[in-house]
């Protein structure tokens, strides 16, 4: 037997968060910085689930990676990829609860899907939860499964009504913002879905610093509490004693008997220094007393040299032509060189007139153009 409802979501205005209730993402000036910030938040770690006896009940994992999506239009991008799941027993009975999901750089849900089940011998349970978001909306669904019995719910929020909405995916990476930079705004509120997929609100706040034993050896860590406002339940609270890189070394359920806690201290990731570019000051470049170059300067030169008599002996020539010019500029000293020189050579151009055997005393300018041919013909 199964059941479908479909409504449509909307914003209540005391669960919307004020700007100055909001933390900004991380680094919220330009992308790249923001980036940076949380690719150093990229990794791995396991929790151990134990009760209150201190017996192991299961295990916790989350990771969070550089993971390729291709949205609905089929564009593939690069986005922080959130993986969390826990295995264990509740009063001897099997469950679990896994988070598969896609957050932007700015922590802005992309995809995420939930799922969480309890094995009750008698009437078995599991419940799924879908986000995705379509072009300027935010698409929910919800799967329950009881027995046979399933019902399925999708809702609809428009997108400008869930501004500062937090996923699951995206708190697990902003607890990791939160203890790298060691702080969490006074009145953090954010939107939030309780498990009954309804929009409520979530509050952060900051416990200060403990020092807990863990092995061996004893840790710093920074303890954040959030809490979740559901408007039909009473708040769930849970504390993240979290280290300085962003490792989750404790969590606590309030109320809850048991808790999951790391049974061996990580190595702690550190912030990269960035050392300044080196500054080269500039210097004269001295080519004579750079032996290399002085070499090429040299082979080149005489390369030029061999090129050139080679010529020279190809074409006597243009020796003789040069000779003859320079034997009639000294005869006659003309004050202007560069106009002697185009008398001299005009009567070799192709397409100049000869000159008449009577020159006027009036000459024409040795460096005016010839007309082209045929334009005497069309004047007139």
């Amino acid at each position: 037997m199964s059941s479908k409802v479909q409504s449509k979501g909307f914003k209540a205005k005391d669960h919307q968060p004020s700007a100055q209730e909001s933390l900004p993402p991380p680094e919220g000036g330009a992308g790249g910085k923001r980036q940076e910030e949380l690719l150093t938040l990229f990794f791995s770690e396991t929790l151990v689930m134990v009760s209150d006896t201190g017996e192991p009940q299961g295990e916790l994992t989350i990771e969070v990676q550089r993971g390729k999506y291709k949205d609905q239009f089929g564009v593939m991008a690069y986005f922080p990829f959130v993986h969390a799941f826990s295995r264990g027993f509740m009063d001897k009975i099997p469950c679990g609860n896994s988070i598969l999901g896609y957050v932007s750089w700015k922590l802005e849900v992309v995809e995420q899907h939930n799922k969480e089940f309890i094995k009750f011998h008698a009437l078995p349970m599991e419940r799924k939860m879908s986000l995705l978001k379509q072009d300027d909306q935010l698409a929910v669904t919800r799967i329950i499964k009881e027995g046979e019995e399933v019902k399925t719910e999708v809702t609809f929020f428009p997108w400008h009504s869930i501004a500062g909405f937090v996923s699951q995916a995206a708190n697990l990476v902003l607890l990791r913002v939160m203890a790298w930079r060691q702080t969490v705004p006074s009145n953090a509120r954010f939107l939030a879905l309780d498990t009954e997929g309804k929009l409520c609100y979530s509050t952060y706040q900051g416990l200060g610093s403990q020092t807990i034993q863990v092995g061996h050896q004893q840790v710093e860590v920074f303890i954040v509490e959030q809490t979740v406002h559901s408007e039909q339940g009473i708040p769930v609270s849970c504390q993240f004693y979290l280290l300085s890189d962003g490792h989750l070394a404790k969590r606590i359920q309030v109320g809850s008997p048991g808790c999951c806690m790391i049974t061996k201290v990580p190595t702690l990731r550190e912030a990269d220094d960035i050392e300044p570019h080196p500054v080269f000051e500039k210097k004269p470049l001295v080519w004579e007393e750079d032996m290399e170059l002085y070499s090429r300067f040299v082979d080149r030169k005489e390369e030029l040299r061999l090129s050139h008599n080679s010529y020279l002996r190809q074409h006597p020539e243009a020796q003789a032509l040069i000779s003859d010019f320079l034997l009639f500029l000294l005869l006659h000293r003309p004050a202007d060189v560069v106009t002697f020189a185009a008398e001299y050579f005009g009567p070799f151009a192709m397409r100049r007139p000869p000159t008449p055997a009577l020159r006027s005393s009036n000459r024409p300018c040795p460096f005016h153009e010839l007309e082209p041919e045929g334009l005497e013909g069309k004047e007139g």
